[in-house]
C-alpha cells in the first residue's frame, strides 16, 4: 500500500494531475463565493439598512455588519468544506488522473467502460453528503469522547475515502457491481489505504491533494490486486 502511495506521489507533477487539482480548487472557490454572494443578497433583501430603536433613534450599517458576518461564516465554512467539495468536483475528472497513471505504469490496457455520468453524479453527491455529515457528527462527538475524537475521525474518514475512491477506480474496469464486490473482498486493505489518504486532511491546503492522490493510489492498488489474483 505504501508503494502504491509513493508511486502516486512521484507522479504529482503530471500535467493531468495538476489540471484536476486546479479545477477542483477553482470550482470549489467559485461555489463558496456563490454561497457568500447568495447570503449577502438574502441579507440585503430581508433586512433594512437602518433600524429605528425607541428612545435611541435610527441605527445604520446593519446590513454591512451582517455582510461581514456572512463573509466570516463562509471563510469558516471553507476550512471545513474545502476538501469535501474539492473531492466531489475532482471525482468528475478522475478519468484524467487514472488515465495518466495507467498510461505511464500500465500501458496496453483495454478500453475502460466507466460508470456513466448519471451514476457517477449520484455516487459523488452521496459521498459528499456523507463525508460532510460524518465530519459534522465528529464535531458533536468531540464533547463526549474528547482526546479519542481525532482517531475516530481519522478511521471514519479513512473508511469513507477508501470506499469511494476504490469503487470509482475499479468501476472503470469492472462496472459498479464488480467494483463493489472486489472492494468487499479487500475491505481491510482498502480501509488502511483510505486512512493513509485521510492523514493529510488535518492540514489546510495539503488536504487539497487528497482527491488526486487518492485516485492515483487506488489505481495502483487496483492493478496490484488484480495481478495478485492471476
Amino acid at each position: 500500500m505504501l508503494g502504491d502511495f509513493m508511486k502516486a506521489l512521484g507522479q504529482l507533477g503530471d500535467p493531468r494531475f495538476l489540471r484536476v487539482m486546479l479545477l477542483g480548487v477553482v470550482l470549489s472557490l467559485a461555489l463558496l463565493f456563490g454561497i457568500y454572494a447568495g447570503l449577502v443578497g438574502l441579507v440585503d433583501l430581508m433586512i433594512p439598512g437602518h433600524v429605528t430603536i425607541p428612545f435611541v433613534g435610527e441605527l445604520g450599517g446593519i446590513t454591512q455588519i451582517l455582510d461581514w458576518g456572512s463573509l466570516i461564516l463562509v471563510l469558516g465554512l471553507s476550512v471545513f468544506l474545502m476538501m469535501p467539495v474539492a473531492s466531489a468536483f475532482s471525482a468528475f475528472f478522475l478519468d484524467w488522473v487514472a488515465d495518466a497513471v495507467e498510461d505511464r505504469h500500465y500501458p496496453g490496457l483495454p478500453p475502460v467502460q466507466g460508470m456513466g455520468l448519471g451514476l457517477m453524479l449520484f455516487d459523488t453527491l452521496a459521498f459528499l453528503a456523507l463525508l460532510i455529515a460524518v465530519n459534522l457528527l465528529s464535531l458533536v462527538l468531540w464533547a463526549f469522547i474528547g482526546p479519542l475524537m481525532p482517531l475516530v475521525s481519522w478511521a471514519l474518514n479513512g473508511y469513507l475515502l477508501g470506499r469511494e475512491y476504490f469503487t470509482l477506480v475499479a468501476a472503470r474496469h469492472l462496472g459498479r457491481d464488480g467494483a463493489m464486490a472486489m472492494r468487499r473482498h479487500y475491505s481491510g486493505q482498502v480501509w488502511v489505504a483510505g486512512m493513509l489518504m485521510a492523514a493529510p486532511l488535518a492540514f489546510p491546503m495539503v488536504n487539497l491533494l487528497v482527491p488526486v492522490l487518492g485516485v492515483a493510489t487506488f489505481t495502483h492498488m487496483y492493478h496490484r490486486l488484480m495481478r495478485s489474483q492471476r
